[in-house]
């Protein structure tokens, strides 16, 4: 098992790339100092596949028993680089002993500041996989710290977060990159070749669906359990969100639908299905947005009212002004919950819907149109007069020959981290915080306007509900405000916990 790389400086101070750049160049010259005319190759040193310590990135991973499993073991890439901390709030998770036992030199914590503060010189970069409430605050402090970081989808809870860590990120000078794997799928190069050459024309309408959720929601608030599992810190895993008794409710899976915690089905697949028309046309904050939601009745004619979570269903319609790609305003509408759009004009009846219908997305033009699934998968394009053209497959490994899981979406991040902020590494990312910013905005967009049309005030009359959010919104992107219904903005941003704060 690889030993951590404990050679790396001190980075408790915001100063950029201060980690893995810092050691590279002082071993890089004092080698040069030592050798003085011989350089010898690395492959002579240390033999076929040798990676010399100093190339090693030195990994932290926070929330490791779900999707972050995944996360640390692609960063790791089969020992191109070191874990050196794992952190998470529930030892007692099937994955979190997995992962513990594969690296058991790396050291454990449960809380994330402790890690931070005690192996922070030890520490190149921090996978970031926790539920979606707890996104911003460990990521934050992570890029205080000059840490470069890798940070699931959705980026964040609420808008607010999204655009601090969008900003930090400069500030910081730290790569980063978004978990949407789909946006490092090479078929998405395909559909922006596609769209570049004209063949769609210019695109006004964009649809997309998901089968999610598929958890519990638009059900009641649940009652807390009368224990709290023994390996679990309850209060850790709450982090800044409002207190509730623990549940299995909401903890390991569930809480995604519950908005004190997740941000529901668009939160969960909006980043990997609006990546797609957000890449290819070049759009950036929507102007408008609308929409509606599902209902559950338990009783005749009375609706479940349960505003402290996600729906079990909606409908949203976002507006964006034309692009430099893009010359025309598209209306961009999202249907969750197994509603799915019909078939559009130019897709000829017997042609199946991607995924089965399940997951996919439609970008219709003047000209033509693309259809393609989830993480733009399998896109094929359709022209007004019938012509119908297929992407490439999906090549079944990396540009190095070596097959890379998830598009290679972390081992790319890995590699950026070493190149440092600014190279062109980097800048080949393709979900860097500059691009995953203004896309996770626009998803969670949406969230505020399905939380505003849930408002509700009791008529003067006692008989029923007025709701007041049920309209169309208007959104100034530069100043994260509505501008036609000041109640909205509530859910802009959301108050910390005591003893929580995102200061950047």
């Amino acid at each position: 098992m690889n030993q951590p790389d404990n050679s790396t400086p001190s980075s408790n101070s915001p100063t950029p790339n201060k980690g893995v750049t810092s050691r590279r160049q002082f071993i890089q010259a004092g080698a040069l100092a030592a050798t003085s005319f011989l350089i010898v190759p690395r492959h002579v040193l240390g033999g076929k596949g040798f990676i010399a310590p100093s190339d090693k990135l030195n990994i932290a991973g926070v929330g490791i028993g779900g999707k972050g499993f995944g996360d640390v073991n692609n960063s790791f890439n089969n020992g191109a680089n070191n874990v050196s901390a794992l952190c998470d709030v529930d030892w007692g998770l099937p994955r979190v002993k997995e992962i513990f036992g594969k690296f058991p030199n790396a050291k454990r914590y449960k809380d994330f500041r402790e890690m931070l503060d005690k192996e922070g010189k030890n520490i190149d970069a921090v996978t970031v996989s926790t539920a979606d409430h707890t996104h911003a605050v460990v990521a934050m402090a992570a890029m205080q710290r000059g840490k470069h970081v890798y940070v699931q989808k959705p980026m964040t809870h609420n808008i607010y977060e999204a655009r601090m860590l969008t900003e930090a990120a400069r500030k910081y000078k730290v790569v980063t990159q978004m978990g949407n794997q789909g946006s490092s799928n090479p078929q998405q190069k395909q559909m922006v070749e596609w769209f570049d050459k004209g063949l769609l024309g210019t695109v006004h309408t964009v649809h997309l669906w998901t089968n999610r959720p598929v958890w519990p929601q638009g059900i009641p608030v649940p009652q807390p359990a009368s224990e709290t599992p023994v390996d679990l810190d309850w209060d850790l895993w709450l982090g800044p969100a409002q207190k509730v008794g623990y549940t299995p409710a909401y903890h390991p899976f569930k809480w995604r639908g519950w908005w004190n915690f997740g941000a529901g089905a668009l939160g969960d697949i909006g980043c990997h299905i609006m990546d797609v028309p957000f890449r290819v046309l070049g759009l950036g904050y929507p102007t408008e947005v609308e929409t509606s939601v599902g209902a559950v009745f338990l009783k005749d004619w009375t609706p479940e009212y349960n505003p402290e979570g996600c729906p079990p269903s909606s409908r949203v319609e976002l507006k964006f002004p034309s692009s430099s790609k893009n010359k025309s305003a598209v209306t961009m509408t999202w249907s969750d919950g197994g509603i799915r759009p019909f078939r559009p004009e130019m897709m000829p009846a017997g042609e199946p819907f991607p995924e089965n219908g399940e997951n996919g997305v439609f970008m219709i033009g003047d000209k033509g149109m693309i259809a393609c699934g989830m993480y733009g998968d399998d896109p094929v394009f359709y022209s007004k007069n019938g012509q119908k053209q297929e992407a490439a497959p999906k090549p079944k490994s990396g540009p190095n020959g070596v097959a890379l899981p998830e598009n290679g979406h972390q081992v790319y991040w890995t590699e950026a981290c070493k190149a440092g902020f600014g190279s062109k590494e980097h800048k080949a990312l393709t979900s860097s915080f500059d691009f995953a910013g203004p896309l996770t905005e626009s998803v969670l967009m949406g969230n505020l306007a399905i939380r505003s049309y849930m408002l509700r005030t009791q008529k003067s009359d006692g008989k029923g509900f007025n709701y007041p959010g049920r309209k169309q919104l208007t959104w100034d992107g530069k100043n994260m405000k509505i501008t036609n219904f000041d109640e909205a903005n509530q859910f802009v941003k959301r108050e910390y916990r005591n003893g929580w704060s995102l200061n950047a």
